[in-house]
């Protein structure tokens, strides 16, 4: 029985990661479509693929100008694109099930609980009316927010697409914009569109389960559940970890903040460290940051959102438990633990499963690059960790990309999205596994 159990889990991680490549090659073959197009020409195949990869896995690197490339069709395609890789493919296909008013079979439920890495299957159903609601909610304040300053600035029609297209990308952490070529950097100072784009990255890229306990235990901290508390404290700390890096390091940056005043100065600090956690809008030049701010950078994109939301990376949860597993281990503990509980040994070992395949596809991807593209190493390392990160922050490299690049980012931005452990779930044949049940001597190696 528990055999059965593994191969139904096995063939849910496949189902999963085959689900986001259907959508994004069906998307691709949309974007193809002379109607797709502004100028109403055939787009060719590997800057569809990158366009609708981008859009699914919520990443928000583009190969072509989104705002210039592309016809109010092939927007919309786009539009669409980003909310169904926000929401999950599981879950979109869920929600027309449940329109339907089809039964949600065991299998079905099993498909939910891996694709939001859940731990029973109790009340998978009832998530998924959460997460719609959640998302129409946070969606629709968030383009509420947009129009007040946008009808004004763009008039009406504009401003309303304008208001619906920001809030979706921004909710899904997509950070794909129509604005123009600088992204959000004409705003770096406007108070408000901060603030509303702010607001729907993070409860965006916090995860839906995070969202429910809020609200059902009334913002009391001391009531969440031990993963809202982790993924809370842990967003909290880079949040304002990173801003403050960014505000001492870019001070007097003249090419991005520099020449702005105090207040303009926190904000765009504010922005930085919360566009970086997979958002992917830019409201000062990122190629013009320091080396030290782009490091910091690289190091928030790597680690991204939360699990169970619609941000990517290695996920708050698993840098925290890597931090507290190092703690732990300096003071001689045998468990990780943190607010009087301890984290299963499964957990820790997936943690450093997670960060080790991620780490090691990051440094292949990497080393193609090196060989394919003409660009400087440290604009590589950038573009490569908003990529896996799917954060979709550009250097500049993606606009001059080979073939070959912007095949090997197009993989990284879909192992960055259903995450390094699905991939090769998915691509390798699992066994039977009778190992497990044989005892073997224990062997000494020495670390460090």
């Amino acid at each position: 029985m528990k055999e059965n159990n593994k191969l139904k889990i096995f063939s849910s991680t496949r189902l999963i990661a085959l689900g986001f490549l259907g959508i994004i090659f069906l998307g691709a073959l949309v974007l193809m479509l002379p109607i797709s197009s502004s100028t109403h020409q055939v787009t060719n195949f590997a800057d569809a693929l990158f366009t609708a990869t981008t859009s699914v896995c919520v990443t928000g690197l583009v190969t072509v100008p989104t705002y210039a490339h592309w016809s109010l069709f092939g927007k919309l395609v786009i539009l669409c694109l980003i909310q169904i890789g926000g929401l999950g493919v599981v879950t979109v296909t869920m929600t027309f099930f449940l329109i339907l008013r089809k039964r949600i079979t065991m299998k079905n439920r099993i498909l939910i609980q891996e694709s939001y890495n859940l731990n029973s299957l109790k009340g998978v159903v009832r998530l998924i009316y959460r997460i719609l609601g959640a998302t129409v909610l946070i969606e629709g304040l968030g383009a509420i927010g947009y129009s007040l300053y946008f009808i004004p600035q763009f008039g009406v029609i504009k401003g309303i697409f304008y208001s619906i297209f920001h809030s979706i990308s921004a909710f899904c952490n997509a950070g794909i914009d129509v604005i123009g070529p600088s992204s959000f950097e004409p705003f770096v100072v406007n108070p408000w569109i901060n603030l509303v784009t702010m607001m729907l990255i993070v409860t965006g890229g916090i995860g839906f389960t995070v969202l429910w306990d809020i609200y059902e235990n009334k913002c009391k901290f001391y009531k969440l559940e031990f993963h809202s508390k982790i993924a809370i404290i842990t967003t909290s700390c880079l949040i304002f970890g990173g801003t403050i890096c960014f505000f001492i390091l870019e001070f007097n940056n003249s090419k991005t903040m520099g020449n702005l005043g105090l207040t303009g100065k926190i904000i765009a600090s504010f922005f930085q460290s919360i566009t970086t956690r997979t958002a992917g809008f830019a409201s000062i030049n990122q190629a013009d940051l320091t080396k030290a701010s782009a490091l910091i950078t690289m190091f928030l994109m790597f680690i991204g959102g939360s699990p169970a939301g619609t941000a990517g990376g290695m996920k708050t949860t698993t840098f925290a438990t890597l931090v507290l597993t190092v703690r732990s281990m300096i003071k001689g503990r045998s468990k990780t633990e943190a607010f009087g509980r301890h984290i299963p040994e499964v957990s820790v070992r997936t943690t450093l499963a997670v960060f080790s395949l991620g780490f090691t596809i990051l440094f292949g991807g990497m080393l193609v690059l090196c060989v394919t593209e003409d660009a400087e190493f440290g604009v590589i390392l950038f573009e490569s960790v908003s990529a896996i990160g799917t954060a979709g922050l550009s250097a500049g490299l993606c606009s001059n990309l080979s073939i070959v690049g912007k095949f090997v980012l197009i993989f990284m931005m879909y192992v960055g999205r259903i995450g390094p452990i699905t991939v090769v779930v998915a691509l390798l044949k699992r066994q039977k596994n009778t190992r497990s049940l044989i005892e073997f001597p224990s062997g000494k190696i020495i670390i460090g």
